[in-house]
């Protein structure tokens, strides 16, 4: 590609990006999308087999186009959303070239605009819009030294248990990949560990709605500031087989060793802060409280939907929430491998400009940076709960867009 003008360049070609074309192609913003792999790759290559989608069909998509296919209440696979993405891709006719990298974007001095250089040549634009997400670079803490003889992949990098060393596995975290992933090792035979931190665990469905409508009608979704205390709490849901509500005490009835958060090793034990029924209580109350407001709301509303007094039958805790696992020696227990299903950090080493704060994160307010032209997309609580999810990034781009069209309004004033 040889050296170009546009008004607007959008850095990434998943979900954020095209959220972000379709808006400015409303606004009629000349602009060019570029991806450095294909569309929605984090899908088809950074996510483990079986995944699927935790959110269902009907909700977890872009108000322009439904899943072909599916049913309302079915968990597309990961094959299926990156194929969803590419469709639209098509439908909005989005301006995207793939396999281009951006490897750098610095302000000119002197005039307006950034200057851009890529894998296929340089672009000068007038607005850059940093639409790659919160999931750049995989967090593996450093607890577990390398050459300890365990084997360590983050949840980005596990595919299947057939990937895995034979024997046992610790997995690390309670968020969706984590209890999915345990679940998954221990229905192919697996010995497994399940280091659950805080986390919060939804109904999956209550009163036969979708936990995504409850929140939705809730108002939860528009929360515009996370709990204090909160900001980085997992959410233990998932779509697997059909869709169903995590429970940490059916994860321990089949056979999954449940222990604390993981604080430390040394010379191959593993140590466990010794809060895993405090987690475990911590999930509960957050899950009954759900179950109260949804109650209060159909109420509230005079809504016919049936009773489900079983849902907040809880059961027994788990042996080990009474009698914790503080210590694990990892060669004795046959523990091989370690999954770490520990998120993700930013990675804008090629946005060379003053848009960062004092801890290298985006500094913003729903997505308009500090650096005036530079625009963020696709941030967990970007201006929003919902802000990292589909259906929320793309509402997330019509601001970001909106303002684009405001600012270039008074540019071409005469």
């Amino acid at each position: 590609m040889p050296s170009q003008e546009v008004e607007a360049l959008v850095v990434g070609g998943g979900q954020a990006g095209l959220a972000m074309s379709e808006h400015l192609s409303g606004h009629r913003v000349a602009h060019l999308v570029v991806e450095r792999n294909r569309i929605a790759e984090r899908w088809r290559s950074e996510r483990w087999d079986s995944l699927v989608a935790n959110g269902p069909a009907w909700h977890d998509r872009f108000p322009g186009l439904e899943f072909d296919g599916l049913g309302p209440e079915d968990f597309p696979t990961k094959e299926r959303v990156a194929e969803y993405f590419e469709a639209y891709a098509e439908k909005i006719a989005a301006p995207i070239r793939t396999g281009v990298e951006v490897t750098s974007v610095r302000k000119n001095e002197g005039r307006p605009g950034f200057h851009v250089e890529t894998s296929d040549g340089t672009i000068e634009t007038r607005y850059v819009i940093a639409a790659t997400g919160a999931f750049q670079r995989p967090v593996i803490p450093p607890i577990v030294p390398a050459d300890a003889g365990i084997s360590q992949v983050h949840s980005s990098g596990y595919r299947n248990p057939g990937q895995l060393p034979e024997g046992a596995v610790l997995v690390v975290g309670a968020g969706s990949s984590g209890v999915q992933i345990a679940e998954e090792l221990r229905r192919s035979g697996r010995r497994v560990y399940l280091s659950v931190g805080p986390h919060e665990r939804p109904p999956r469905r209550y009163r036969g709605r979708d936990f995504c409508w409850w929140l939705g009608v809730l108002g939860k979704w528009d929360a515009d500031t996370p709990p204090q205390g909160a900001e980085h709490v997992t959410i233990a849901v998932s779509g697997a087989r059909g869709g169903h509500t995590v429970d940490f005490r059916a994860l321990a009835g089949m056979g999954i060793e449940l222990v604390g958060l993981t604080s430390s090793c040394d010379d191959g034990v593993l140590r466990f802060a010794p809060d895993l029924a405090a987690n475990l209580a911590r999930g509960d109350a957050g899950y009954l409280a759900v179950l109260d407001e949804a109650d209060a709301y159909a109420t509230r509303n005079g809504l016919d939907l049936p009773e489900e007094p079983e849902a907040r039958v809880l059961g027994p805790d788990p042996d080990r929430a009474a009698d914790p696992i503080l210590e694990l020696d990892l060669a004795a227990a046959g523990v091989r491998s370690i999954v770490w299903a520990t998120g993700f950090a930013v990675d804008y080493g090629w946005l060379r400009v003053d848009a960062f704060d004092e801890n290298g994160k985006p500094d913003h307010r729903r997505g308009v940076s500090a650096e005036p032209g530079v625009y963020f997309l696709g941030l967990p609580w970007q201006a929003r709960r919902g802000s990292s999810f589909i259906w929320g990034v793309w509402h997330d781009a019509k601001l970001v867009a909106d303002h684009i069209a405001t600012h270039r309004a008074y540019l071409r004033y005469r």
